[in-house]
Formats: C-alpha cells, structure tokens, sequence
C-alpha cells in the first residue's frame, strides 16, 4: 500500500500477483476512502509464449501445449485450433467425431462453470458453495475422463477427428449423472442464488450497460449478461450446433447477479445440447486418417468457437511446411479484461471481490 497525496486520502493499493484472489495477476488500485478512483490491471506473469512455440512444432504436436493456458476448458481453446488447422490441411471430420467433439466442448464447458461457482462462493464467504461445486464438478470430470482418457487435459480433438470413441455404456451414464445434477442446480438456486446476503453483495453490483459492453468488446457470459444475445455456436455454428435446439440465456441487467445467473442456466443448456447428440449420434468412423506427415497448403486460415468464456479465435498462416508459420489465439478473457476497469472504477473496495469474479478472469489464458 501506498499513499499518493500528502493529506493522505488516496492510495495505492497492489492485489496480486501473489494474492490468491487474483490468480497470478496483479490490480493496481487508487483508492480514495474505500471508494476506487483507478483500476488498472496488470497482466503478463503467466505468459508462456503459447503462439511463438506453435510456430517450432507440427500441427499435432501444438494440441498438448495449447491446452495449458486454459486446463479446466481445454476442449475449449483446442477445438478451434483444429479447426483453423483442418482448414488448413484440407480435412474434414466425419460426422460421429463432430458429435462427438461437441459433447467433449460441453462437458468441459460445464467443468469450467462449476470451477468458477466454487471460487465465486467462497470469495463471497459461502464456504459450502466452493465445496458443492467442486464435488459436482468431479462427476463431469469422470465423463470427460472416460471419453479422453485423464481427468484435466485431453489432447483428444485431432485434426481428423479424435483421438478415441466414446466408451459404451457412456450414454446411460451421462444420463443418469445429469438427471442428478440438474436436482442440483435447484439446491444451488435456494442455498446461494436466492439467498439475500448472496444478493446483497452483487444485485447492483458491477454494472455493464449494453452499450459499454458492445464498445468494449466484452464476449461470453458477461456480454449476454449485459442483454446481447451473442453466441458462437448460434452467430456461426461449426461442428452441428446449427441441428441442435438449445436457448442462450440472456440478461438485461449486467450487474454481477445477471453473470452469475447467466453461467448457472447454461450448465442445464450443455446437458441439454449433450443429450441431444447422444440421440443423433450415429455409428460410424471417428477419425479421417491422414497418412504421412501433415503439411497445409500455403495460405491462411481462421475459424470462431464459443468457448466457456466466450469467442475463441485462431488465424493459422501456412508457408506449406509442417510447422505453422504464424498461430495467432484471440481468447475471450483477454478482451474481458478491459470491462474490469471499466467496472471496478467508483465501487467501493469490498465490492470488488464479487466484480472481479464475476467476470471469470483466467489470467493464463488471457497472458497465454
């Protein structure tokens, strides 16, 4: 802390990095009283130079480092490199592996969701909030698990396809966890959601107009939080995602409430897209075999997704070689980051807990 005027009104208060609120990232502070005059993030502590290593390995070799910046969505940040690289590569999936990938990106969706509620409710002091949704978490995780083959990083979508099918009996399964957790759901509505003190700490809280939040570029959660009705998987649908029904819950308030509420409808909207496909699903071939070393045609590529926290991107430039010239990743905490400032600057200090997570922040993902 610091004091930055002689009458001793203002300072400067460091959260981070070290600071187990912040995750690796450090907000500097202006305070005046307990009223916050300046926010201004400081990223780049868990930078690891994801896009500079894509360029000196293969396109099959770039998946297992390129989950590392976002482990609890690592379906989310590969699936659209994949993507950008079958562009590349002249592949197309068969129609099982789409399917297939869309019940891993849910899955993994709904893993990163429960992770954030079980930090967002013990930041808020709701200590049985952290632990509910970690033990839920857990059965998400097994699925994954059974399906990819390790509990937290997969590697399993390949350019092809993937790397496995899913096991039998998967199908019951799933069901019967889903039919669990959505009883689940309810009693997160009735011990946190609805509960006043919960209320009282972020209904008013935080607000991102509509308007700030187009000018700002906020995507994900927090943009449909704010009354956008944006989503990747409906604006530009890949995989089959444009053949299944689902509802993208919008909010108009764009308080710290509205994203809560927002990320809590869509753990029932993935179960829902997941039960879906396991109805479609076909036997078939789950991976177009690539024989020989994969090297693209010269040119460029780009392909959107709609990950857990909002509009992935990857633009791949290709010389022919086997290894990408150029890999370029546009990840939605990034451009998250420039709501924070916009929406700690006049709260009060002991609200900024509530804004900050609010937003799901994931500080290696957006310094990558």
């Amino acid at each position: 802390m610091q004091v930055v005027d002689q009458g001793g009104d203002k300072m400067v208060l460091h959260v981070g990095p070290q600071h187990p609120g912040s995750g690796h990232f450090r907000i500097v502070i202006t305070l005046d009283g307990d009223y916050i005059i300046d926010a201004k993030p400081d990223p780049g502590y868990v930078h690891r130079g994801a896009e500079k290593m894509a360029e000196y390995r293969t396109y099959i070799q770039n998946i297992p480092h390129l989950e590392r910046p976002v482990i609890i969505d690592a379906t989310g940040i590969t699936l659209p490199y994949v993507l950008t690289a079958e562009k590349i590569l002249d592949v197309e999936p068969p129609e099982r592996a789409q399917y297939i990938r869309m019940i891993m990106a849910e899955l993994n969706r709904i893993i990163s969701h429960l992770y954030w509620l079980a930090i967002y409710g013990i930041f808020l002091g709701h200590s049985t909030m952290f632990m509910w949704p970690m033990g839920d978490r857990e059965l998400f995780i097994d699925l994954a698990e059974s399906i990819g083959g390790t509990r937290v990083t997969f590697s399993y979508v390949v350019p092809g396809g993937v790397r496995n099918d899913i096991p039998g009996g998967f199908k019951e399964r799933a069901l019967k966890t889903f039919q669990y957790f959505e009883k689940r759901i309810k009693e997160y509505e009735e011990i946190f959601f609805n509960n006043p003190l919960m209320q009282s700490r972020t209904v008013g809280i935080g607000i991102l107009k509509k308007q700030n939040a187009v000018k700002l570029g906020i995507t994900g959660p927090n943009l449909r939080a704010s009354g956008i009705n944006s989503d990747t998987r409906k604006d530009e649908p890949y995989c089959f995602y444009n053949k299944i029904r689902f509802d993208i819950p919008v909010y108009k308030e764009g308080d710290s409430y509205a994203r809560c509420m927002v990320r809590l409808r869509e753990l029932q909207q993935s179960m829902d897209i997941i039960r879906q496909v396991l109805d479609r699903m076909k036997p078939g071939p789950i991976k177009h075999v690539i024989r020989g070393v994969m090297r693209g045609e010269p040119g460029e590529a780009f392909v959107r997704t709609e990950a857990a926290r909002g509009t992935m991107f990857y633009h791949i430039v290709s010389n022919g070689e086997r290894f990408p010239y150029r890999v370029k990743i546009s990840v939605p905490s990034f451009r998250n980051l420039i709501g924070m400032s916009h929406l700690l600057v006049g709260s009060r200090l002991a609200d900024m807990p509530a804004i900050y997570w609010s937003l799901d922040y994931w500080p290696v993902e957006a310094d990558k």
